[in-house]
C-alpha cells in the first residue's frame, strides 16, 4: 500500500507535460484541415459565400455529399480504382516477394546489387521519367487487349507502372523480413525434397502474412491515392479513377468549394475502410520484426 500511494505522489516532471503539450498540439495540427473541409461540406455554400467560412453556422445538412456523390459519378469511377488499385497490389506482392525470397534464402555474388537494382527505382523521381515513359506507352500497340488499342489511357498501364514503382520498396521490407526468419525451416524442407517453389509458397510465404498486410495496407492507400500516374497517362475522361474524379465536380467558371470538400470527403472512405480492416496486421507487422533477435 505505501509504494502505490508513493507512486500516487510522485510529481509530474515538467519534460511530460511539455511532450504531453507538444503531441496535443501536432495532433490538432494534422486534424484542423480534416475537421475543417467536414465543417465547410455540411455548410451551403449559399451561406458561406454571405458570412464567410469563419462564421457560426445556421443550417448544416448532408445535401454536399449527395450533389458530390451523383454530379461526379463517383461508383463509375469506384469501379475505375478498384480495377487499378486491386491487381496493382497483388501483382507487386507477388512479384516483390518472389525477389525477396530469392535474394533472402540464397546466398550469390550479386546478392546486395539484385536487390539495389530493384530498390533504386524509389530513388528517382516519377516527374524525371515522365516523357520517355509517355512516348513509350503511346508506341505500344495493345490490339485487342485495351479500349484504346495502346498501352497508353489504359487501365493496364496504370497497374504495370504502380508495379514497377512499388515493387522496389516492397521487396527491400520483404527481404529483411524473410532474412530473420529461421534457415533451418528452408534446409530441412530441402532436405526433404521440396522444391523451390514450394519452399517460397507453401513454408516462407505464409510465416510473412503480416508483413504483407502491412504492405497491402500502404500499397492500397498509395495507389488509391495516385493523381499524378493517373491525369499523364489517362486521356479519356471515363477511365479516370476517383482521384480525378474530383475533376467533374469544377465547372468552368464557378466552383463550389464546399462540394468539392464533400467529394474529397467521400473518395478517403475506402481507404480508412482499408485501414480499419487491416489495422492489426498492420501494426503487427511493422512492430513483430522488432521482437526477433
Amino acid at each position: 500500500m505505501s509504494t502505490i500511494a508513493l507512486k500516487k505522489r510522485t510529481p509530474v516532471r515538467p519534460a511530460r507535460i511539455l511532450l504531453h503539450t507538444f503531441l496535443v498540439v501536432t495532433s490538432l495540427a494534422w486534424l484542423a484541415p480534416l475537421l475543417w473541409a467536414i465543417f465547410a461540406a455540411l455548410r451551403p455554400y449559399s451561406e458561406t459565400s454571405t458570412k464567410g467560412y469563419v462564421s457560426w453556422p445556421d443550417k448544416l445538412n448532408f445535401d454536399n455529399f449527395k450533389n458530390a456523390f451523383g454530379q461526379s459519378d463517383m461508383m463509375h469511377y469506384f469501379g475505375n480504382t478498384l480495377i487499378i488499385a486491386v491487381p496493382a497490389v497483388l501483382l507487386t506482392l507477388l512479384l516483390s516477394s518472389m525477389v525477396a525470397f530469392y535474394v533472402s534464402r540464397f546466398d550469390f555474388r550479386l546478392n546486395v546489387f539484385l536487390l539495389l537494382v530493384f530498390t533504386a527505382g524509389n530513388l528517382l523521381p516519377q516527374q524525371v521519367i515522365i516523357t520517355p515513359l509517355y512516348r513509350m506507352y503511346l508506341l505500344i500497340d495493345l490490339p485487342g487487349i485495351t479500349v484504346s488499342g495502346k498501352l497508353y489511357d489504359s487501365a493496364l498501364g496504370l497497374v504495370l507502372i504502380h508495379v514497377a514503382f512499388q515493387s522496389g520498396f516492397c521487396a527491400f521490407v520483404l527481404s529483411n523480413y524473410m532474412r530473420m526468419l529461421p534457415h533451418e525451416l528452408t534446409e530441412a524442407a530441402l532436405v526433404d525434397g521440396a522444391s523451390v517453389w514450394r519452399m517460397y509458397w507453401q513454408i516462407v510465404l505464409p510465416l510473412c502474412k503480416p508483413a504483407m498486410a502491412a504492405l497491402a495496407t500502404l500499397l492500397s492507400i498509395w495507389i488509391y491515392n495516385d493523381f499524378f500516374w493517373a491525369i499523364v497517362l489517362i486521356s479519356t475522361g471515363e477511365n479516370m479513377p476517383i482521384t480525378s474524379a474530383l475533376n467533374n465536380l469544377s465547372g468552368q467558371y464557378f466552383t463550389d468549394p464546399n462540394l468539392v470538400a464533400a467529394g474529397a470527403l467521400l473518395t478517403a472512405i475506402p481507404t480508412l475502410i482499408v485501414y480499419f480492416v487491416l489495422q492489426r496486421q498492420f501494426v503487427s507487422g511493422l512492430t513483430l520484426g522488432a521482437n526477433k533477435g
